[in-house]
């Protein structure tokens, strides 16, 4: 038997993450994140999603648009065994798939509509900004949510590490956080280093480099310590300064 089916994208999901280091490995861990999901034409209309907001919670199945080129292997290192053993990549959530598609349960707070547009006001998703949504389905929490199930080498939620700002970082984040432009801004960075993004071989062993991760436009400039995390500096970001230089080259 074959198969071939062309799929494309119904909306695109704008959120505060502007770089894959640094989204959490999971969606719902970090409910300070807050975007939306754009519809697409000719999906762009309301009676499309006519109905969606009795629902709390929602299902967007999306692509891993920035992975596809790097194809993929029948097996991963997950970093949850520290990035040094083997699994099949259909045991596990690796973004590198054959068919690259992913799957998130995010909560919905609100459907909007302005000058012809339709969106959906929604938080706690781990999509990188500007990936493809190719379908959005309501969570039934009767049928999705299955009491006492396995969860293999996920069972358990990660361990949070210790997140504090030094008095330069604090002074700033004072200032940015009078910007309605970065809502709950000082949650988002805690819940977002709390998961610590270093790669997993980094964890266990002194690691003296300065990390950056780049959240709405700002870049978060961080460094661990034997108290935790240390968040030493908020600027404005480079990101999108390299990707529009890299657009013109």
């Amino acid at each position: 038997m074959s198969f071939n089916s062309q799929i494309q994208a119904v909306a695109y999901c704008r959120t505060p993450y502007k770089q894959k280091f640094g989204i959490p490995r999971q969606p719902g861990l970090v409910s300070a994140a807050r975007g939306f999901v754009e519809l697409a034409p000719p999906f762009n209309q309301i009676d499309a999603v006519r109905g969606l907001e009795q629902y709390s919670h929602l299902w967007l199945l999306f692509c891993f648009h920035e992975n596809l080129a790097a194809g993929w292997k029948t097996t991963v290192r997950p970093p949850r065994l520290g990035g040094n053993e083997k699994l099949g990549v259909f045991a596990t959530r690796s973004t590198f798939r054959p068919n690259g598609i992913g799957q998130s349960v995010v909560k919905l707070h609100a459907v909007h509509t302005n000058n012809g547009k339709v969106s959906l006001e929604i938080s706690g998703m781990d999509l990188l900004d500007g990936t493809p949504i190719i379908d959005i389905k309501p969570y039934i929490p009767f049928s999705d949510s299955i009491e006492n199930a396995q969860g293999g080498i996920a069972q358990e939620a990660p361990v949070l590490a210790n997140v504090y700002f030094n008095e330069q970082a604090q002074v700033q984040l004072a200032t940015y956080q009078q910007n309605p432009a970065y809502p709950r801004l000082q949650e988002l960075i805690e819940g977002v280093l709390a998961q610590d993004p270093r790669p997993a071989y980094k964890k266990a062993k002194a690691d003296p480099k300065l990390y950056q991760v780049a959240l709405y436009d700002l870049d978060i400039l961080w460094i661990v310590t034997d108290a935790g995390i240390e968040v030493i500096e908020l600027r404005a970001s480079t990101i999108g300064q390299k990707l529009a230089s890299q657009a013109h080259d």
